[in-house]
């Protein structure tokens, strides 16, 4: 009986570290929650029909380690690269005026993607404690990679 109740309370523990998820919001709101507090911002820009972007969502980003790091110590952004959301920043207005709806597979690339000079997905963008871009990661990690790219960013 013992060994089946530690086996359920590690089976539990399992899952609610599992569960765990990055705070995901909009570059508006990470450009205005940056005004209040200091921090700087991760942004993961995706498609939607991008195999590494997915193993992203499915691994890196559900790593316990990571997910504490990042709501700790950034904004965390998602952003569709070929969205049709529209991006304002510093002064400027971006949009996917070519943006097909419900089309599937790969859409017209958003300007904010152009103006970023994204050229891969998925690329993590990484943007200092005043909205500035610094600095652009492409491809996927794993999660003991991006955590020393975390760490370093943030040092």
């Amino acid at each position: 009986m013992k060994k089946i109740l530690l086996m359920l309370f590690v089976a539990l523990g399992t899952l609610a570290t599992q569960a765990q998820e990055i705070k995901w919001m909009s570059l508006d709101e990470a450009l205005a929650a940056q005004e209040k507090e200091a921090k700087p911002i991760f942004m993961d820009v995706y498609t939607d029909w991008c195999g590494p972007c997915k193993i992203l969502d499915r691994g890196t980003f559900r790593d316990k380690n990571i997910v504490d790091y990042i709501n700790a110590n950034y904004y965390a952004v998602k952003f569709d690269a070929e969205g049709a959301s529209e991006v304002a920043y510093k002064g400027n207005k971006y949009s996917n005026p070519n943006y097909i709806i419900n089309k599937k597979g790969r859409n017209s690339v958003h300007d904010f993607t152009r103006f970023m000079k994204v050229r891969a997905y998925p690329t993590i963008v990484f943007f200092d404690d005043k909205g500035n871009l610094k600095y652009l990661l492409e491809g996927p990690r794993d999660a003991i990679q991006l955590m020393k790219v975390l760490e370093k960013f943030q040092s």
